[in-house]
Order: structure tokens, then C-alpha cells, then sequence
């Protein structure tokens, strides 16, 4: 079983990325665990037609805790991906890391890897801020390498440059290794160029660059993926070749 987390700035397509990788990589015949780790809950609605599943924390708040089972906290989405939705406090109470903690937690407790036993476990994180429970993922042993997604915008390559910091130092104590960005290009000028350039100063290189397509949103309308949606479409080989590579950056 390999382990990989996926962060990057809000807004930047991290989750539509994670949730097209997750459905290539169990299109190469890999079982596949996708969870999400932002407050929103949305990272699996398109690989759930477009349904937003419970989250952990909502069944932790309405259900008795020696009453939950794993079917419960994992929902079955396109082509087998196992779906899991961390979820967040109520609005304006509480520690949005925390119920990450939480929801790790209480998927050990009832053995979910133990059981499923996927061969992948996708974890799609929010990067704006690397503390608490967002750093989970790279600090607890969770990840075993850490993918980027960023674009050629300020704000999403200054996010790209603090997680990459956050991960150097976890990974003095042998934690997440830092694989490398994925490029969902923005259409930015000389894009390439500059997420290069700054990547020759934080370090790592380019993973895969995920070019701008209509049918991206085509595809979410219907609540799908690309990759389910749009099966024999260059945008779905993008997606498969970006499965390729992070197998092949993850030693696999």
C-alpha cells in the first residue's frame, strides 16, 4: 500500500486533480482509497455522481460511537474508489484540523486500511496553511510521499513554497517525502517557465502538466470525472499519463 497526499492552495483544482487520479489509477486495476481532508467535504462528489457523501464528522455528531460502523464512513464511488469524507466542525465552532484528527483516528480504530486494503490511499489536503490537523498527512506517518498541485499564480506557488518548507522539516524524522508538483495550468503567461523557476528555488520539479480543458467542467456538471466522463478524450489521457507518473515517482 502506498500512501500519497495531495495539497495545494483552496481554489486551485487540487481536488478535481486527486478525485481524475484516483479514477485512472483504479482504472489501471489499482484499489483505491480517496480522503478527503478539507472542511468543505467535496473532494469525492465526482467520483459520487455528483453526491456529497456524510462525513466522519457529521456521523460522529449523530451517531452513538460504539454504533458506527465502516460502511458508515466509506461509500463506494466510479469503479470501486473507496470515498471518505473527513469533514468539519459546525460553522464558527471548533478546530477545522482537529476533526482531521478526528476522522484519521477513528478509521484506525475500526482497522479501515486493515480491512479494504487498498493499494492506494490518496489523501487530498487543504495547503493554505500547513499546521494542526492539515499537517497530519506529512507529520504522522500517514503519507509516504507528498505531491503538490499548484499553478503559475502568486499566491498558489507562495502556498507551494510553504508546504514544501513544512514538509523539509518533517522530513528530517523521516516522514512524507516531497514528489514533485502538478502543474493544472491556469493559462498563465510562460506558465511553465515560471512554476520552474520557482521550483529552482524551493525545490522539486514538474510531475505532469495538466493543461486547461472545457471539459474539466463539462465533466463536473454531470457530477463525473473526466476520466468517467469522457473515457477516449486527451484530457482523460492527461489524467492517465499523470496516474503513470505518480506510480512511477512513488516507486511502484
Amino acid at each position: 500500500m502506498i500512501k500519497v497526499a495531495i495539497y495545494g492552495k483552496g481554489g486551485i483544482g487540487k481536488s478535481t486533480t486527486t478525485a481524475n487520479l484516483s479514477a485512472a489509477l483504479s482504472k489501471k486495476g489499482l484499489k483505491v482509497m480517496q480522503i478527503g481532508c478539507d472542511p468543505k467535504s467535496d473532494s469525492v462528489k465526482n467520483l459520487c455522481r455528483g453526491k456529497k457523501i456524510p462525513s466522519v464528522l457529521e456521523i460522529l455528531r449523530t451517531k452513538k460511537l460504539d454504533e458506527i460502523k465502516l460502511s458508515d464512513l466509506v461509500y463506494e464511488g466510479y469503479n470501486g474508489v473507496l470515498c471518505v469524507e473527513a469533514g468539519g466542525p459546525t460553522p464558527g465552532i471548533g478546530c477545522a484540523g482537529r476533526g482531521i484528527i478526528t476522522a484519521f483516528e477513528k478509521l484506525e480504530e475500526l482497522k479501515a486500511y486493515e480491512i479494504y486494503k487498498p493499494d492506494v490511499v490518496l489523501y487530498d489536503v487543504l495547503g493554505d496553511v500547513v499546521c494542526g490537523g492539515f499537517a497530519m498527512p506529512i507529520r504522522n506517518g500517514y503519507a509516504d510521499f507528498v505531491f503538490i498541485v499548484t499553478s503559475g499564480e502568486m499566491m498558489a506557488l507562495y502556498a507551494a513554497s510553504n508546504i514544501v518548507s513544512a514538509i523539509k522539516n518533517f522530513g528530517n524524522r523521516g516522514y512524507a517525502k516531497y514528489a514533485g508538483v502538478i502543474l493544472n495550468s491556469r493559462n498563465v503567461e510562460n506558465e511553465v517557465e515560471v512554476v520552474q523557476k520557482a521550483l529552482d528555488e524551493i525545490g522539486g520539479k514538474i510531475v505532469q502538466v495538466v493543461p486547461r480543458d472545457g471539459l474539466v467542467q463539462l465533466a463536473e456538471n454531470r457530477g463525473k470525472t473526466v476520466v468517467e466522463a469522457y473515457p477516449e478524450s486527451e484530457m482523460s489521457g492527461v489524467y492517465m499519463q499523470l496516474a503513470e507518473k505518480v506510480l512511477e515517482a512513488c516507486n511502484v
